[in-house]
């Protein structure tokens, strides 16, 4: 499988107009700030989108974006898999405002933290809670092994378990405002 083709934010933001963006970041990260025009549409739910980005792709390119361009890259990779070409943003939306590039942000919403530094933030916090609890109860040293396994199995197959459940959590949602996935699935069909 080649790469899916990267661009800068330079290069993303001369032709935005050409793209139907595409956040696959988690709710609550893509309502405290995503590129303009961009949909939601999380990584975890992508299979069921991609029939919606088919026909999105049919009209025009995607590029598709996360905060750092892991899970963009990751995203890009599925849609491959189902003959959907993408470009993925380079550094993703971190990048992107780092490079003076406006967000959209929501009236209301709350900043998150992007989904890689709560997996840091979590894990490490496991691990030193497992190395402290093992001085009194040995077994708990376990909790500390697990992590990092976890931690390589997730380097080494590109996708995060913790990642996963910590989406999961009310933080990480959508604030009830924001467009649910089947009206942002049906506005891609059109």
């Amino acid at each position: 499988m080649t790469s899916p083709a990267a661009l800068s934010p330079a290069e993303a933001s001369a032709r935005l107009e050409e793209f139907t963006v595409i956040d696959v970041r988690a709710p609550g990260e893509y309502a405290s700030g995503h590129v303009p025009g961009a949909l939601n549409v999380p990584l975890d739910r992508l299979p069921e989108g991609v029939p919606a980005l088919k026909s999105a792709s049919a009209r025009g390119p995607l590029l598709v974006v996360c905060a750092s361009g892991v899970r963009s890259t990751r995203a890009c990779e599925i849609l491959a898999d189902a003959d959907i070409d993408a470009a993925t943003l380079s550094g993703g939306t971190s990048a992107w405002e780092r490079d003076g590039h406006g967000l959209d942000r929501p009236a209301g919403t709350r900043a998150v933290w992007p989904m890689e530094r709560q997996v840091r933030f979590a894990a490490g916090s496991l691990v030193v809670a497992g190395l402290l609890a093992g001085r009194r109860l040995p077994v708990a040293r376990w909790l500390s092994a697990g992590i990092g396994a976890g931690l390589i199995y997730s380097a080494v197959s590109g996708t995060c378990g913790m990642a996963a459940a910590l989406s999961k959590l009310p933080h990480n949602r959508a604030p009830h405002s924001a467009t649910d996935l089947d009206a942002t699935l049906e506005a891609l069909q059109r």
